[in-house]
């Protein structure tokens, strides 16, 4: 008999189970197999060294592992970052013992216990209005539509409604599932606008998108007021660019209409963000910027289930920054919630291929295929009609 092995690529747990099924493993048998198949990496940061010590002890417990930093086991620091590392199987033996554990062990068990649930969750289905985007079925395509005159792009090229309105069209039948309308722009180093102008810009083309089209509108949008008076016209979402942070009173606004929310994270603001951003622990402190965004959003009674969260893609980083997070985006499906993207046309894009905004499309696809790949969820794009397509095939490709 001549045997020739091959490797498989298992990514997930459903690749793992259909390989599993396709042997004929028991029921049971899958089940078990399935927790044993993907390692986790799990991250702490500034762990006091005598919990550092008993986590380490605890992995190996379980014939799983840490990594700590080295004069740890002397005591020679009082603090260690620390990367577990195991498989689920791994984390559901441990996980009772840390809960019997000092130093705070027993709190960072029901973190860990969390994390598991929120990286393994797919199924995310996003009411808005009367229509609902099941986001397990299709990744959601979220078309820009930029009412100002200075946006980076497409600054100038809507301000008439009319043309604003065949530009809906268009996005429509290229396949968008929502519309952003944004009044006011975001670009670095861009010029604040008054309330009243930034409501001239945006109301009168809500009312006449919901008479018009059957596609829900999310609004762009940092201020309580805006969003209010967006909503009250027929807007079914708010894209808070700040995270809750800009304007205290946009939660409760929010609360108020129970529309969905994404909360984005941004270093800084638009007038000063770029200037020099600077990270320790780049998704780290993303992460902890939007788990503080949920809590805040949670506290003034905004349901989870309508919260999208967003990296922030340009917005106080750099362009080895926002290639980092496209290539670590998975790491922000341990917050549990549908992520959005938006690369589309970026200066990073331009910055990496030394190509000015018009011929940044494949660039764009490119990113945005791969943060796709990543998890993503919700893509917003200037390019639909190209995203739509590029994103059909990349799911194909997944699901197959």
């Amino acid at each position: 008999m001549h045997i020739k092995p091959r490797v498989l690529n298992l990514k997930n747990k459903r690749g793992i189970e259909e390989e599993l099924e396709k042997i004929g493993v028991s029921r049971e048998g899958k089940r078990i197999l399935s927790q044993k198949a993907n390692l986790y990496f799990i991250k702490l940061e500034g762990i006091p060294s005598q919990a550092a010590n008993l986590l380490k002890q605890e992995m190996l417990s379980v014939s799983a592992d840490a990594a700590i930093k080295k004069e740890v086991a002397s005591f020679a620091v009082s603090k260690s970052d620390v990367l577990l590392i195991g498989t689920e199987a791994h984390y559901n033996k441990v996980i009772p013992k840390l809960r019997r554990q000092p130093f705070s062990l027993s709190h960072l068990s029901c973190e860990l216990e969390q994390i598991l649930k929120n990286i393994k969750r797919e199924k995310f289905i996003l009411s808005l209005g009367d229509k609902q985007l099941d986001l397990a079925k299709k990744v959601a395509i979220m078309g820009i539509l930029n009412l100002t005159p200075d946006s980076f792009y497409d600054g100038g090229r809507y301000t008439q409604k009319k043309k604003a309105l065949v530009r809906v069209e268009r996005m429509v039948s290229h396949g968008a599932d929502l519309i952003d309308i944004g009044g006011e722009s975001t670009r670095p180093g861009a010029t604040k606008v008054s309330t009243e102008e930034e409501l001239r810009r945006i109301i009168p083309i809500i009312g006449k998108m919901k008479e018009l089209f059957e596609i829900p509108v999310s609004v762009d949008t940092y201020k309580a007021q805006i969003a209010q008076e967006a909503i009250e016209a027929g807007a079914d979402m708010i894209n808070d660019i700040s995270g809750l942070r800009f304007d205290s009173e946009m939660k409760h606004v929010v609360a108020k209409y129970k529309v969905p929310l994404v909360l984005m994270h941004i270093k800084g603001t638009p007038g000063d963000m770029q200037n020099n951003p600077y990270y320790d622990s780049l998704l780290g402190e993303i992460i902890s910027y939007l788990r503080e965004s949920i809590v805040i959003a949670k506290e003034a009674g905004i349901d989870e289930e309508r919260i999208v969260i967003d990296p922030g893609i340009g917005f106080g980083k750099s362009a080895r920054h926002n290639l980092e997070i496209i290539d670590k985006l998975s790491e922000l499906k341990s917050l549990g919630r549908p992520i959005l993207i938006g690369v589309s046309r970026k200066s990073f894009i331009g910055n990496v291929l030394n190509l000015p905004l018009q011929e940044r499309l494949e660039g764009s696809l490119a990113a945005t295929c791969l943060a796709v790949t990543q998890g993503a969820r919700i893509v917003r794009t200037h390019d639909v009609k190209e995203t739509r397509r590029a994103i059909d095939l990349t799911q194909a490709i997944i699901n197959s």
